[in-house]
């Protein structure tokens, strides 16, 4: 006989009312903002009608250019979360020094220092970064789609699906306080014993499948699907970085992936991976998760590095200089990056020989990191350089990144490092490169291939402000940070002692106000740029004279890409075919296999989130339901044959007929 206690205790497990931080006027008056902003968001679908079209346009879409728009949206959600804990973070700073305490209490401080590197990193950057790839890499290769185009909506619907399990951390129970990489001991159920960590690791593991899938998904899609005539030395440098990038995910994400599920099994039933009693080693961990974790850097930098020389290359008016050091420039970054994970650990005792080869592999990888540098430059001499949005991102880029290159080179000098490695001086770092390289580039594709996607650049007047609001921001958070960093003041910090600090991290946390208004800028350029597509509509499909093949067809692109599967004969494929003298066949249209749109993917997501939600808990009967019914349905999608569908010839010859109709993109 069950008592009424171990009753609740099978149904909720470790839930309780307790878990809801009702008792917390921070939380409660993000719960209302959260709460009225979503509220009022589903009234206005609800009240337009646009259930329906959502779910049938768009979220069980197969098509990459609708879910790399979809991954993007994501991003910028959490770019909003995550930035609002960089606000709270560094006011709480600048404000609890000497005798105060600040607002945040340290409990509180510790779950938003840790929510703000995972979300940042997982749920901002790597979305973003696909998103960009899934949209515009099967557009440059001449490809109709991705090679699995189920297996890319599945991908996406897992990436939000982790996204929701951290995001419900914050109302429901907490989040870790283990940082944002969560090092044992202190990851572990002896020094936390709460659910914030069952949360990190299920989010992550949530999402990590889906980055993984995403990845080989990627890979195959440029091995096997490029235009006839396009050879590996042909497609464009964004579709390299795309290939090398995607595949450093399908190699470090299965390490994530068991590291995590080590310490699981650490903590749900008491091995001793990553103790140090019991036979266990807390430096495993270090070394498993940053075996993942320095490649994942070059994960989110390469695409990035794709994105700056196609924008360089179009705003120049010149063939990209330097095309075959630059992909070999790609491939090596790709290769050390494997080589270098250990100097994120100097500090842990490895000794002379091992701290010195990895300090030589990390100085060995700036070099073609700088040959990439010099190859922008180069395509800038003699260029004529037209200053638009998307340039401009580039000329902030190439300062800052570099400056960003030479602390890491410092960092890289072992002795260097164990004076720097615990300071403030390594997160300025961190975040000169993460900003300086990777947020900047992604605004700089987005205001590239925002015309591609919409039919309407975006407004150039805000998206200056941005740009500038950004580039001024980051300079006055960082520089002070450095100094502190020099000054020999510790991360991880939630309140200082020193009052002489103040001054510094003031200046900090008004820097973090300017990035602000960037990123409102940014909302702000997104809402003008709707209001006035009229005026910033171009009827060419290509606004900014591109050279590389995504420029072919219309903007937006119709959903099987291309009519006829262009054939290439130069590496500036675009390009050359208007030179050649770029005409659109009259006849000879055939209806085109297209893939259907499924809700299967939704549904996995949905079972998984729940199986996520239940294993924080305890809630075994749930956990158990989720994983049946993940089983199920994968069982019926394997069995449901009627996955495909053709657009008729007819709708083919009057979308063509229509794109005729257009200019075919200026020279």
């Amino acid at each position: 006989m069950f008592s009424d206690s171990n009753l609740l205790q099978f149904i909720f497990g470790r839930l309780t009312i307790d878990a809801i931080p009702y008792h917390d006027p921070i939380l409660v008056g993000t719960f209302l903002v959260v709460a009225v902003i979503g509220t009022a968001i589903l009234a206005a679908i609800t009240w337009y009608g646009k259930w329906g079209y959502l779910w049938r346009e768009w979220f069980t879409s197969v098509d990459h250019k609708k879910i790399g728009i979809m991954y993007i949206v994501l991003a910028i959600v959490m770019l909003l979360r995550g930035f609002a804990d960089a606000i709270m973070m560094i006011t709480q700073k600048a404000l609890a020094v000497g005798a105060s305490e600040g607002y945040l209490p340290p409990h509180h401080y510790d779950q938003i220092f840790t929510a703000h590197g995972t979300i940042m990193i997982f749920f901002m950057a790597m979305p973003f970064v696909t998103g960009i790839m899934n949209y515009i890499m099967p557009l440059q290769i001449g490809a109709r789609d991705v090679a699995f185009p189920f297996l890319n909506n599945f991908s996406f619907w897992m990436t939000v699906g982790g996204a929701i399990l951290i995001m419900m951390s914050l109302f429901v129970g907490e989040f870790s306080r283990a940082t944002w990489l969560a090092y044992p001991p202190l990851s572990g159920s002896a020094y936390s014993p709460g659910v914030g960590v069952d949360y990190y690791i299920w989010g992550l593991q949530i999402a990590g499948v889906g980055t993984t899938l995403s990845g080989i998904n990627l890979i195959a899609t440029i091995v096997k699907m490029r235009a006839p005539g396009m050879t590996m030395m042909k497609i464009p440098i964004f579709c390299w970085t795309t290939l090398c990038s995607n595949a450093l995910i399908v190699t470090i994400f299965p390490v994530l992936t068991a590291t995590l599920t080590l310490l699981a099994l650490d903590r749900y039933v008491g091995t001793r991976f990553f103790t140090n009693d019991f036979g266990g080693n807390s430096m495993l961990y270090m070394n498993l998760i940053w075996i993942w974790g320095h490649p994942e850097v070059y994960v989110l930098i390469l695409p990035a590095f794709g994105i700056f020389s196609e924008v360089v290359s179009t705003f120049c008016g010149k063939r990209l200089f330097g095309y075959t050091s630059m992909v070999y420039a790609t491939a090596v970054i790709a290769v050390i990056s494997w080589l270098v994970w250990l100097h994120h650990f100097f500090t842990m005792g490895s000794g002379a020989s091992v701290n010195a080869f990895f300090g030589i592999t990390t100085m060995i990888i700036s070099i073609p990191t700088g040959a990439k540098v010099f190859n922008w430059l180069f395509t800038m001499y003699r260029g004529r350089i037209r200053f638009e949005t998307p340039m401009i991102w580039v000329m902030g880029f190439i300062p800052t990144f570099v400056l960003g290159g030479l602390t890491g080179v410092l960092l890289a000098v072992p002795p260097a490092d164990f004076v720097l490695h615990n300071s403030l001086f390594l997160v300025a770092h961190f975040h000169n490169v993460i900003i300086g390289g990777v947020v900047f580039g992604l605004f700089s594709g987005v205001n590239y291939w925002f015309p591609k996607a919409f039919g309407f650049k975006l407004d150039p007047f805000w998206g200056k402000v941005s740009f500038w609001c950004w580039l001024a921001g980051f300079w006055v958070v960082f520089t002070p940070i450095y100094a502190l960093g020099l000054m020999g003041v510790t991360r991880r910090t939630q309140h200082f002692e020193d009052p002489s600090l103040q001054p510094y991290l003031l200046v900090a946390a008004f820097g973090a106000f300017i990035i602000l208004a960037g990123i409102l800028a940014l909302l702000v350029q997104l809402a003008v740029s709707y209001f006035k597509r009229a005026q910033l509509r171009d009827t060419t499909g290509d606004p900014w004279h591109g050279r590389t093949l995504e420029w072919s067809t219309t903007s937006p692109p119709p959903p099987y890409n291309f009519a006829f599967t262009p054939v290439v004969h130069d590496l500036d494929a675009w390009w050359d075919m208007k030179n050649r003298g770029h005409d659109h066949p009259l006849e000879g249209f055939k209806p085109i296999h297209m893939p259907k749109n499924t809700s299967t993917g939704v549904f996995l997501a949905v079972l998984s989130t729940a199986l996520g939600f239940a294993l924080v808990w305890y809630i075994w009967w749930l956990a158990a339901l989720s994983f049946v019914g993940l089983i199920a349905v994968a069982i019926h999608h394997t069995f449901n044959y009627n996955r495909d569908y053709y657009i008729p010839a007819e709708d083919v010859v009057r979308f063509e007929s229509h794109r005729m109709a257009q200019p075919a993109g200026g020279a």
